[in-house]
C-alpha cells in the first residue's frame, strides 16, 4: 500500500457507509518545503484542519480511506486534467477551470492569505509522479472499496469529509453537497438535514461547497453508490486561532457519528427485509 494514505477496514466491509478523508494531510515531503517560496505555516489553510481525527473519532465500523499527504502536496478533489499552466510545465489538454484559474487546481499554486506558494516552476515529471504514487492510489483504492461495499450490502455510501474556513455573510456552519441532487438519492441529504438541525447547527446545501473531483468520479446512484461531501465549520471544533482542537471538538464529532448512523440507518430502510436479515 502507498504510504500516502491509511486505509482502515477495507477486506471485509461491516457498513454501507464509507469514509473519505482527502484533505487533512499533514505529512509534508522535504521536496515540498525545498520548492516553497511562502512561510511553511501557510499551508495550514489548504489542510482541513484535524478533520481526521474528527472522522476517526466518529468511526464506528465503517471502513475509511485517510490522506495523510498534504493538498499542497496534491489535491485529491481536482481531476488529473485540472493542471495549472502558471506554474506546472507539463499542463496540457481543455480549457482552465474557475478552481485551477483561482490557483487551486491538482497542485494549489497560490492562497488568499499568503499569496504564490512556490519559488519554482515544477517540471511535467514532478506531478506526474506524484498523480502515480498519490492521486491515482487512493482513488483506485477507494473506488475498489465502493465495489466492495456494494457487492456485500447492494448499496454504498461514500461520505466525503471535509472543513471549511468560516463562512462570511452565512448562518450556515455545515455545507452538505451532493453535486446538486447528482451524487445521491434526496433521501440521503433529507436524513443528513434531519440530524443537523436535531444537533442545533445550521446548514446550507450545496452552497458554496457542492462536491468536487471525488463525488463526480466516485458517485453514481444508478449503480447504488451514493457520494455526499460534507463541509464542516473549523471554527466549531478547533480553538480561536483554527490550529488545535478546541472545546467544540467531541459536539462535533457526535453530530458526525448521528451522520454516519442516519446514512446506514437510511441504506438499510430502502433494502428489502430478507436482505437487511441476511447482512
Amino acid at each position: 500500500m502507498p504510504d500516502s494514505f491509511v486505509l482502515l477496514g477495507a477486506d471485509d466491509p461491516q457498513s454501507p457507509v464509507v469514509l473519505s478523508v482527502p484533505h487533512a494531510g499533514r505529512d509534508y515531503p522535504p521536496a515540498l518545503h525545498d520548492a516553497l517560496r511562502a512561510p511553511p505555516a501557510s499551508l495550514r489553510t489548504l489542510e482541513d484542519r484535524h478533520v481526521d481525527a474528527i472522522a476517526l473519532a466518529a468511526r464506528g465500523q465503517e471502513a475509511a480511506l485517510i490522506q495523510t499527504r498534504p493538498r499542497a502536496w496534491i489535491d485529491l478533489n481536482r481531476g488529473e486534467h485540472e493542471r495549472d499552466p502558471l506554474i506546472d510545465d507539463g499542463a496540457r489538454g481543455p480549457p482552465l477551470t474557475a478552481k485551477v484559474r483561482a490557483g487551486l487546481g491538482l497542485i494549489p499554486r497560490r492562497t488568499a492569505a499568503a499569496g504564490e506558494l512556490w519559488s519554482r516552476r515544477l517540471a511535467g515529471g514532478e506531478v506526474e509522479e506524484r498523480i502515480a504514487s498519490d492521486h491515482r492510489p487512493y482513488h483506485d483504492a477507494l473506488a475498489a472499496l465502493l465495489e466492495r461495499t456494494r457487492a456485500r450490502f447492494g448499496i454504498a455510501i461514500l461520505f466525503d469529509v471535509h472543513s471549511m474556513p468560516p463562512i462570511a455573510g452565512s448562518a450556515a456552519r455545515v455545507v452538505i453537497g451532493d453535486r446538486f441532487g447528482r451524487a445521491a438519492a434526496q433521501r440521503f441529504v433529507r436524513r443528513l438535514e434531519q440530524e443537523t438541525r436535531a444537533h442545533g447547527v445550521a446548514y446550507a446545501i450545496n452552497t458554496p461547497y457542492a462536491g468536487g473531483h471525488i463525488l463526480e468520479r466516485h458517485a453514481d446512484p444508478r449503480r447504488g453508490i451514493h457520494g455526499i461531501q460534507l463541509e464542516i465549520d473549523r471554527s466549531l471544533y478547533l480553538d480561536r486561532a483554527l490550529d488545535a482542537p478546541g472545546p467544540g471538538m467531541a459536539a462535533v464529532i457526535q453530530l458526525v457519528r448521528a451522520m454516519i448512523a442516519a446514512l446506514t440507518d437510511e441504506a438499510f430502510a430502502g433494502m428489502p427485509p430478507v436482505q437487511q436479515a441476511a447482512e
